[in-house]
């Protein structure tokens, strides 16, 4: 049996992908309190629950785990517990510092090596690379969310409390596990072209992988994804998926992001499955 891929649903992969490559995809938890939600990480235990399960369905080769940055949930720590619950290294962490498709085209990646009968340390090699070679940008309608929500750097919680004027709609960019914000733009149109001239900055002729997400953004996503395929070299491959809802209440509505793998065979990455809006 192959090795077994554990991801959360913060990684945005669509059922279809999930349900073709044989990813586990653990929902993260949401709190509905009135108006008002809140989100909350995965726990050590629900966690070793889970591995024991997967490490049974394998015949113990091993449990791949890709989780939300740990600088954003508190399931990476929480996965690192229950990882150590079982002997001889067979479940492997991955510290991802990524969100979003950032984190889904790793887990694509490993899913398509265990399915060809990978060992686990090969499959955990491949997702470190494909995140070696990620980057992410988001366009926010407005900041209130994220401020509150305590996912935002130190420097941009305080830059995002100064009065802008206008350019109110900043687009932010993950770095290290964290959001910081990169640019501020005075519309959604300027917003888009702001995110594909970072996005494709530097691409050159090389294939990438591209995954547009989106949040009561159908639109913008649409528009974007268009963009994007003007600009993207021949042969790369672009997926528009949907926001996973606990990214979503720290994005708050009319978000739209990109996640960017450099220098990827996009089949390689996707197994061939051709996805979109």
């Amino acid at each position: 049996m192959p090795v077994r891929v554990v991801t959360d649903s913060a990684a945005c992969l669509p059922d279809a992908v999930a349900d073709d490559l044989d990813i586990t995809v653990i929902d993260l938890h949401m709190m509905r309190n009135g108006k008002d939600s809140s989100t909350s990480g995965l726990s050590a235990l629900e966690l070793v629950a889970i591995y024991a399960r997967q490490l049974e369905r394998g015949g113990d080769e091993g449990v791949l785990a890709l989780h939300l940055s740990k600088e954003l949930s508190s399931t990476w720590s929480n996965a690192v517990t229950a990882a150590a619950v079982f002997d001889d290294d067979v479940v492997r962490v991955v510290d991802s510092s990524s969100m979003g498709m950032g984190v889904g085209a790793a887990v694509m990646a490993a899913a398509k090596l265990a399915q060809e009968g990978a060992d686990l340390e090969t499959c955990y090699d491949a997702a470190v690379d494909v995140l070696d070679r990620g980057d992410m940008w988001l366009y926010v309608h407005r900041m209130d969310e994220l401020r509150r929500s305590g996912r935002l750097s130190t420097t941009t919680q305080l830059i995002s409390t100064v009065p802008t004027g206008l350019a109110n709609r900043p687009i932010l960019h993950l770095k290290d596990g964290r959001l910081e914000i990169l640019a501020k733009t005075r519309t959604q149109s300027k917003g888009l072209t702001k995110l594909v001239e970072l996005a494709c900055h530097g691409v050159g002729d090389t294939p990438v992988f591209a995954a547009v997400q989106q949040h009561e953004a159908r639109e913008a996503a649409r528009t974007l994804s268009q963009m994007l395929t003007e600009r993207l070299p021949e042969g790369s491959t672009l997926m528009i998926v949907d926001m996973d809802p606990v990214l979503a209440v720290h994005s708050g509505p009319g978000a739209v992001a990109v996640s960017m793998v450099y220098s990827a065979d996009a089949a390689e990455l996707t197994g061939g499955i051709s996805t979109g809006d």
